[in-house]
């Protein structure tokens, strides 16, 4: 048990690290190709993206959470597994190139034709890869896929810009989309050392199978809630709307989205492995909760004050009518933030039926604030997605944790702490932006506004909502046990625990 701690802290500090990485390599990316290429550009590749998308939710069937989630798999299983991806691949590349033609005559953009061509590929490279990394979480080697990542990151990073520089436009874009899963899958072979056998069928293959396909019931219901607002506004306000729409949300979304990512393997893969000891699951949990709570809330509440000098310094001045709906996007983020390890839990706990209903819980509400925004033009369509988000947090966790180990309260104890800090933060942080806002630099207000909050939300969170020893043993743990110092004060290894470690131990 004491190495599967060790293991997992290891790779979620490989995944942190690699995530700041991709995070960087993104952002990077995204400020010399919004200087280089037209909002139209990415509202057009937007146009097949919110499309193929959909079907990209089908490229693993789910099976790589069975290969992980399941107690014991033989070569023979996951070989099986491994070519009913490729021919799930295989059939989503198919679909994609039939739907090309319907996407033309739907937006009424004869150009989509070969994007969405062209963008079928990635779902057979994709498909090749699967079972090795779900090969590679299951043995929890997260550095190993960190770099690779990473790797691939920068690979598809690298060819936008290149392209975009050369005067490619949106197929710069396309190309970034191809060849991410492509150095991904390749990396995937080289570093696992794992070769497919034979297909060979057996009971296990069909509750696996079954497994993946609520996996993936799933995902599509929440994906198809979370991307109808971005066919609501190709169709009925053009290309420029959702352009300006899709970089608003890419941006405020980009660090959280890293921050998940680097966790959510790391916490199914660890939590799947606790099934059977409920105290240290609950532990386990409310513990990567509580740390990806505390992460996002600045940053995302940092979005929202500061959002016209983000938007200025990183996308550009041609892109300033982003700014708002950056803005009104914000609430939307940190519901997520709320919501989204419920599916650490479900996932890894086997109740991936009750994750489905939930689903189907939140897509309807969330589209009913899309229609209801949609008469307000772009900003309404932000303001109604953050709206149904607020709404829905308080019902999800209740569903999420009812009849569990883990009850509802236990997780408003741990989010309790890094809600009131973000919110006294983010007054300090307001008062800042309203005594500097006749600097004419935004990276001086941005500077000024969000250092203030930043540090303000840290003194608030570690000492007034007393959750400094928490803090430090997090990182004591990273460190092998060693006596670390956090502002000055150093930490012997038999401090006595705070209320928040007697609350989730």
């Amino acid at each position: 048990m004491q190495d599967l701690r060790e293991r997992a802290l290891r790779g979620g500090f490989a995944k942190v690290c690699s995530q700041g990485a991709i995070l960087g390599t993104r952002l990077g990316a995204l400020v010399v190709l919004a200087r280089v290429i037209d909002p139209k550009d990415f509202g057009l590749v937007g146009m097949v993206t919110v499309v193929t998308g959909v079907f990209s939710l089908f490229r693993d069937a789910g099976l790589s959470v069975a290969t992980v989630q399941r107690p014991s798999i033989s070569d023979e299983e996951v070989s099986t597994l491994f070519w009913i991806n490729m021919l799930v691949g295989a059939v989503l590349a198919l679909l994609s190139f039939a739907s090309a033609p319907v996407l033309v005559a739907f937006y009424r953009e004869p150009r989509l034709f070969w994007v969405t061509v062209a963008l079928a590929s990635g779902f057979v490279l994709n498909a090749a890869g699967v079972q090795h990394s779900a090969i590679l979480q299951r043995h929890m080697r997260f550095t190993t896929l960190a770099i690779i990542e990473a790797i691939s990151m920068l690979v598809s990073c690298g060819l936008a810009i290149a392209l975009a520089l050369a005067g490619f436009g949106y197929w710069a874009l396309v190309v970034m989309s191809v060849s991410l899963p492509a150095a991904s899958t390749l990396c995937l072979w080289l570093t696992s050392g794992w070769l497919p056998r034979s297909p060979k069928w057996d009971p296990a293959i069909s509750s696996m199978v079954r497994l993946g396909g609520t996996v993936t019931l799933n995902t599509l219901v929440v994906y198809v809630a979370y991307n109808a607002e971005k066919v609501l506004l190709g169709r009925y306000l053009g290309a420029e709307a959702l352009g300006i729409y899709g970089r608003a949300y890419q941006l405020i979304s980009i660090p959280s989205e890293s921050l998940n990512s680097a966790i959510y393997l790391v916490a199914v893969s660890g939590l799947s492995r606790l099934q059977g000891d409920l105290s240290r699951f609950r532990s386990f949990f409310l513990k990567g909760y509580s740390l990806v709570l505390s992460l996002t809330l600045p940053v995302t509440i940092a979005c929202a004050l500061f959002a016209d000098d983000i938007i200025e310094i990183v996308l550009g001045p041609k892109w300033r009518a982003a700014a708002p709906i950056f803005r009104y996007l914000a609430p939307t983020i940190v519901a997520l933030a709320l919501i989204n390890p419920m599916g650490w839990f479900l996932f890894s706990s086997g109740r991936v039926v009750r994750s489905l209903k939930i689903a189907l819980l939140i897509a309807p509400v969330v589209m009913i604030g899309y229609v209801v925004g949609l008469p307000h033009g772009v900003s309404g369509v932000a303001l109604g997605y953050s709206v149904a988000m607020i709404l829905l947090v308080v019902p999800v966790i209740a569903w999420a944790t009812h009849g569990t180990a883990i009850a509802a309260r236990d997780v408003w104890r741990v989010a309790w702490p890094p809600l009131v800090a973000a919110l006294i933060a983010s007054g300090l942080g307001l008062g800042v932006g309203v005594i500097t806002r006749p600097l004419s630099s935004p990276f001086l207000r941005l500077a000024a506004g969000g250092g203030v909050m930043l540090f303000s939300y840290v003194a608030v969170l570690l000492y007034g909502m007393n959750q400094k020893q928490f803090y430090v043993d997090l990182i004591r743990d990273f460190a092998g046990g060693k006596r670390v110092r956090l502002f000055g004060f150093s930490q012997p290894d038999a401090n006595p625990p705070t209320s928040l470690r007697r609350s989730i131990d």
